[in-house]
């Protein structure tokens, strides 16, 4: 079907069932930001591939709603004769259904959105009718087939605790609040509570499955009991009960008359309502494992160090052979991305990558959230700026990287390493903040954004979001962003700091670290603080980096943490590629 067949084929079905519309999220019944193809449906609809957004139709009149990251690439990918782009926070979709579908009876999936996210397009004037069936899937012929991958145990070794001790904590917790159960819809709870991992959806190592835990300790996981080997059921123990998806429903109803916690932004609206009309007691309140899974253990935070060391020495070969490649123009976006992967391939603990690579040449640089395709693929010039955004899943920890790099022989221009100067000041002063306990991402997002500010510039995305331990490179409750939920910072939180800055239709630049939350020593405080632990190791290219726009403190930062690079990688590199690094290292 071509899109506009496609959009026919919706507006049909719809008409069918008396509804004049009809929200499209990016989403499945879990709720997360990776979903399996068989999920797709905003991407099969409109042709926009990225990882956030939505689309409203309407019988004459169709939009698709995405954030800055997103800006560029709505446009290549979607029809504007169907398809009407706006911007996600700043013509929010309830506001142009106000505008646009007053009185209207408009259609959703109540497995695709929460209940208090429906609330805002309830308080928009039109009447919101959930769907016993979603119109997509009846279109959609050639629909790939869930997925089905087997589930994978996650020793302990690596997860620094056993499920079962999870088990009863959790237990407690429920007790403690006077509560029987909760429903779990996030799958990296499960993961987390169970020790368990997957392959059900790209780059985060899922298994897509609801789970019900009680407070006596057995958790009921929803998945096809095929999918776990003799030695993974071992591993679950005789406290996990397996049970096919198709009874879920059933084992809601069952839960009538109960305490039932549930996270509201977190749970599909069927799975509430379904509650109630089973009777049960509904507790709102935040899913139990989302902050102990946020909060590494020690082991955990070890394993992310290890896994940062590998990574870091993989990215530094790949730096030295880049520096060296780069000037005589042989190479693409999708060469680059590729030998970076191979890199990070050597290593035995390596699962795959955390996200799509993010491989910007020029004018590409400057799509946030670019995706090289073949179509797209550039190649990459002598004497322009090329930004590599990357990670890997390692079975101990989850990496993400940014790089900006001048490919020379020539040097960068004064403006370019001028910016690209201050968005370094940015990465160094929210990298070695000290800052009291309390204190909450939104309050911090400002500090990377100073230098830029200063210029009169600024950038269309937070400073960093929350990184799991060989779970998703994009974890809540934290971030540092204005538009996040204030939730302190505690102790074994891993976040991205990664301030940027963009020219369109020029470059983009973005320097990410990971940082790792842990206490600070601080004589005389009146309160306990806390700072943070840098883990990424890979140098800043010198090339963009104006040292007369630093402070002396941010220079014995930088000349700090560089050395640091060296000391820590070098051992881990051959010679050639140890001596690329000590020149990359050097003090300004």
């Amino acid at each position: 079907m071509t899109a506009d067949q496609r959009l026919a084929a919706l507006r049909t079905r719809l008409a069918a069932v008396g509804i004049d519309g009809m929200l499209v999220p990016r989403a499945d019944e879990h709720l997360g930001e990776y979903v399996p193809a068989s999920a797709e449906r905003l991407a099969w609809l409109t042709g926009f591939t990225g990882s956030a957004g939505m689309a409203i139709v309407l019988r004459e009149r169709a939009a698709i709603f995405t954030d800055g990251r997103y800006t560029l690439q709505v446009t290549q990918q979607t029809d504007p004769a169907l398809w009407e782009r706006r911007h996600l926070t700043e013509e929010p979709p309830a506001e142009w259904l106000r505008a646009n579908a007053a009185g209207l009876r408009i259609g959703f999936d109540p497995w695709l959105y929460a209940e208090p996210a429906l609330a805002r397009f309830e308080a928009a004037g039109i009447t919101l009718v959930p769907l016993e069936t979603n119109p997509i899937d009846t279109a959609w012929a050639d629909r790939p087939a869930p997925p089905g991958a087997p589930l994978i145990a996650h020793p302990t070794r690596f997860a620094g605790r056993e499920a079962a001790e999870k088990r009863a904590e959790l237990a407690a917790t429920l007790s403690a609040a006077g509560q029987d159960a909760v429903v779990l819809a996030d799958p990296a709870s499960s993961a987390w509570l169970l020790n368990i991992r997957g392959q059900d959806v790209p780059f985060t190592p899922l298994a897509l499955a609801f789970a019900i835990a009680k407070s006596s300790g057995a958790v009921d996981l929803f998945i096809d009991p095929d999918r776990a080997d003799a030695e993974t059921r071992a591993h679950l123990g005789n406290a996990v009960r397996l049970r096919p998806r198709g009874e879920f429903l059933a084992a809601l109803d069952a839960l009538g008359g109960q305490r039932v916690r549930i996270d509201p932004d977190a749970t599909p609206a069927a799975i509430a309502r379904h509650l109630r009309a089973a009777g049960a007691v509904l507790h709102l309140a935040e899913d139990p494992c989302r902050m102990p899974r946020a909060c590494k253990n020690a082991t955990e935070q070890a394993g992310a160090r290890n896994a940062h060391h590998r990574d870091g020495a993989a990215m530094v070969r790949f730096l030295a052979w880049f520096t060296a490649t780069a000037p005589g123009g042989a190479l693409t976006e999708i060469s680059a991305a590729e030998a970076l992967l191979a890199e990070r391939a050597k290593d035995p603990m390596f699962r795959g990558e955390s996200f799509p690579a993010i491989a910007g040449s020029g004018p590409h640089g400057a799509i946030v959230h670019y995706r090289v395709s073949p179509e797209s693929n550039r190649a990459i010039a002598p004497d322009e700026v090329f930004l590599l955004d990357s990670g890997g899943q390692y079975a101990d920890g989850t990496t993400d990287i940014t790089r900006t790099l001048w490919t020379g022989p020539g040097p960068a221009p004064a403006l370019l390493r001028a910016r690209a100067t201050r968005v370094l000041r940015g990465h160094i002063a929210l990298a070695s903040l000290c800052f009291p306990e309390g204190v909450a991402g939104p309050h911090l997002d400002a500090i990377a954004r100073r230098p830029l500010w200063d210029a009169g510039e600024d950038f269309d995305h937070g400073t960093g979001h929350g990184v799991g331990s060989y779970l998703s490179v994009h974890e809540g409750p934290v971030a540092f962003s204005r538009a996040a939920r204030p939730v302190p910072l505690r102790e074994g939180m891993i976040l991205s700091d990664e301030p940027g800055f963009y020219a369109v239709g020029e470059y983009g630049i973005r320097l990410e670290n990971l940082i790792l939350v842990r206490r600070a020593e601080r004589p005389g405080a009146n309160r306990p603080f806390l700072d943070f632990e840098t883990l990424t190791l890979a140098p800043f290219d010198r090339a963009l980096i104006e040292p007369a726009l630093l402070t002396p403190a941010e220079r014995c930062w930088l000349d700090g943490y560089h050395a640091r690079v060296l000391a820590e990688i070098g051992p881990l590199l051959d010679a050639p590629t140890l001596a690329w690094l000590d020149t990359a290292c050097a003090p300004l």
